[in-house]
């Protein structure tokens, strides 16, 4: 890993860190992309780019991963959707180790600029019991109370970029990612989240013939979803911009899991009969996105319809169930 790269994607083999590494290699950087899972593993591979397998919870991994480089996007983390988040807290705060020893070698290495990615769920939970939510505004980070485990891991994070800024000069981004989808995510397996999930049920019931699904909680929870490509560009976005406070990037377009499936089954062209699971991991009742702050300071916010990015995101899953059937 001693070649010069303009751009390290660490969690490369992932969902976001994937598209990513596909629109930076699309503009002309030359991009390592780092993960522990094995090559197979990765969402997508991209052989235009320099694809390290490697676990950078160890700092002489995270040293290897950061030389020779440009900027570093830090979105290597061991996550998934509520279903494994709420089951695996002890793993989800053993990433601290990865986004610590990243940010400490970037810094070794005098790297220009390092991306984080944090997550809406280091709001206070507090402020999230109401279906009918008001939109979480980045002071509401504070006081803390954030997504038990996860989201405890993702706001120490948040503090250790900061402070590196403050004692260093480390040039650091934060993005707050609100439920992210988009084609070439994970559908299936426990790790995957709300969208996906809802999309590989529908495509399931389609294509068996059986019309029921099954819905976790009570359908009435609220979220919003942004769609992969209104990532990518915001996340750049955030990276190349000038402010160092963290900062909501997420859809304000407000949905409950019901209207959820009420979207795919429409694009679906299917009315399923839904049986609710009342004692299956949910989450906080009700989380939405504030754009004030990013409108402020970069006047764009994501703003691909839902209808439109669950259409694409549709399509592409139910290929994958046929193919898995098949």
């Amino acid at each position: 890993m001693n070649m010069q790269v303009d751009v390290v994607v660490a969690g490369g083999g992932g969902f976001i860190g994937g598209h990513l590494a596909a629109d930076l290699l699309s503009k002309g950087l030359t991009v390592r992309c780092v993960d522990i899972k094995p090559h197979d593993q990765w969402q997508q591979l991209h052989h235009a780019a320099q694809n390290v397998v490697a676990d950078l919870s160890l700092l002489a991994n995270a040293r290897a991963a950061v030389r020779n480089a440009g900027q570093v996007y830090m979105l290597a983390a061991d996550m998934g959707g509520m279903g494994f988040i709420e089951n695996n807290k002890a793993a989800c705060m053993m990433s601290v180790l990865t986004s610590t020893h990243m940010l400490q070698a970037a810094h070794e290495a005098g790297v220009e600029r390092y991306f984080y990615s944090s997550s809406a769920c280091v709001y206070a939970a507090g402020k999230q019991t109401d279906p009918g939510v008001t939109a979480l505004k980045e002071a509401d980070a504070y006081p803390a109370q954030p997504e038990d485990g996860y989201g405890w891991e993702k706001l120490f994070s948040e503090r250790m970029c900061r402070h590196f800024e403050e004692d260093f000069g480390s040039a650091c981004r934060v993005a707050r990612y609100h439920n992210v989808y988009g084609p070439e995510g994970t559908w299936t397996g426990g790790r995957e989240k709300a969208p996906a999930a809802v999309c590989r049920k529908v495509a399931e019931a389609v294509i068996s013939g059986d019309h029921r699904i099954e819905i976790w909680g009570d359908g009435q929870q609220t979220r919003s979803f942004m769609y992969i490509d209104d990532c990518l560009h915001g996340t750049q976005m955030i990276m190349n911009g000038s402010s160092s406070v963290p900062v909501n990037l997420g859809s304000s377009e407000l949905v409950s899991v019901n209207q959820l499936v009420d979207l795919v089954e429409e694009i679906a062209g299917v009315r399923c009969e839904r049986e609710y699971r009342l004692d299956a991991p949910q989450g906080v009742r009700g989380r939405n996105s504030d754009n004030t702050l990013i409108r402020e300071l970069y006047g764009w916010e994501p703003s691909i319809a839902l209808a439109e990015g669950l259409e694409k995101t549709y399509g592409w899953i139910y290929d994958q169930v046929k193919l898995a059937r098949s």
